[in-house]
């Protein structure tokens, strides 16, 4: 029998493991790149969203065994689910199910106006389970890994953000998106993470970190080619386009980088048309 319950600290090693080698089975069957590198890297990440009081945790268990793990990111109005694993051996047996569904019913009881996530491009049966869960696919994204590009934009100005440009910055997110992200940028200027992009003396766009995890909008493709341009290092598998911004994605493949696997941004609830350049982060 399956149990379910909320994740506790001593909990990231084995649910780290178990992450790692649920992403690496189904990305090498597909010959594609495992995107946690070690079992340590991913129990590292899951224990600090354990840690984390704006990420919901659950775990699934059998007889006390640990099988799977899902989360959710409640730090804005629209959450981020994922990332959701389950051991291999214990696949296609409805742990997965459970465990979407029980951060479906958290959201749901916490008012949130969204759910969203991305999903690997080659793994049909995650897709196919989404859907059935009344997930709509939104975008088709690609991941781009490469070396850094190290330009800089005409006009454009990055510099590190500051406390002080946080509501600038959701102002720049709800113009594209319809809603903000301040929860997540506030922990990325507390980190040193975020950057910000100034056209004529005006915060135009910001990236909480050019990565895997890390999300970036701005009111034209020049502020994100200046934001990618300026970033050190592209942590992670890479960093998410999406692929439908063809001049970004051609100025991006002209400057060496290329594309390592693409995924499908999906959601539940408000979703709005984007008015700008933007990059989602693996959550959305």
């Amino acid at each position: 029998m399956i149990a379910l319950r909320r994740g506790r600290e001593a909990d990231a090693v084995s649910a780290g493991a178990i992450c790692y080698r649920a992403f690496k089975d189904i990305a090498e069957a597909h010959n594609f790149a495992p995107d946690f590198p070690t079992p340590e890297a991913a129990a590292g990440l899951l224990g600090n969203m354990i840690r984390h009081e704006e990420f919901y945790d659950i775990v699934a268990e059998i007889d006390g065994r640990i099988v799977g793990t899902n989360f959710l990111d409640e730090r804005n109005p629209i959450a981020g689910l994922g990332p959701i694993t389950v051991e291999p051996g214990d696949q296609n047996g409805q742990v997965g199910r459970l465990l979407m569904q029980a951060v479906m019913d958290r959201a749901r009881e916490r008012g949130l106006v969204g759910i969203r996530l991305l999903q690997a491009g080659y793994h049909n049966r995650s897709l196919s389970l989404y859907l059935k869960l009344g997930f709509d696919a939104r975008e088709h994204i690609a991941c781009l890994q490469g070396p850094t590009i190290g330009k800089s934009v005409p006009g454009c100005t990055v510099r590190a953000a500051r406390s002080g440009d946080l509501s600038a910055c959701n102002a720049v997110c709800f113009r594209v998106h319809g809603h903000d992200r301040s929860g997540e940028l506030a922990d990325a200027i507390a980190q040193g993470t975020a950057s910000v992009v100034e056209r004529a003396g005006r915060i135009t766009g910001y990236a909480t970190l050019i990565a895997y995890f890390g999300h970036a909008v701005g009111e034209t493709t020049d502020d994100m080619k200046a934001l990618i341009g300026a970033a050190p290092a592209y942590l992670g598998p890479g960093f998410l386009v999406p692929s439908r911004n063809g001049d970004l994605m051609r100025w991006c493949l002209a400057e060496g980088l290329r594309v390592t696997q693409t995924m499908t941004l999906m959601t539940i609830g408000l979703y709005n048309e984007p008015d700008g350049a933007w990059l989602p982060s693996v959550l959305y």
